[in-house]
């Protein structure tokens, strides 16, 4: 919630710089630019929080290892189709952005101790 009250701020900061720095062919693909950087950003808020509770319990036993295996098979996923299909350069930076969160995951996970 902190988190995104801090970087809400830098959404609509980097939406006017793109409105004032970058050609648009009009106010509509701008719009549609700013929301889906948004969306991204936004993503990444989301994926966060596990971190922050793995690092104030300084345990990942909350973290079952069928989530952690859907994680990566979804980071895998992302990644295959990040390389072979076409698409915008925010959106593959998207999809690396995943996988800073799951190799975090990966070293807590390592990290902390698991209670039995």
């Amino acid at each position: 919630r902190h988190l995104t009250w801090g970087l809400a701020p830098l959404v609509v900061g980097w939406a006017l710089y793109a409105l004032l720095h970058y050609p648009h062919a009009s106010w509509y693909s701008w719009l549609l630019g700013s929301l889906a950087d948004a969306i991204y950003l936004f993503g990444f808020i989301a994926m966060t929080p596990q971190l922050f509770i793995n690092y104030k319990m300084k345990s990942v036993a909350h973290l079952p290892w069928r989530v952690l295996a859907y994680k990566a098979f979804n980071t895998f996923i992302d990644d295959a189709f990040a390389l072979m299909v076409a698409m915008p350069t925010a959106h593959r930076v998207a999809c690396l952005r995943d996988d800073l969160v799951f190799l975090v995951l990966l070293y807590q996970r390592r990290l902390y101790p698991v209670d039995r």
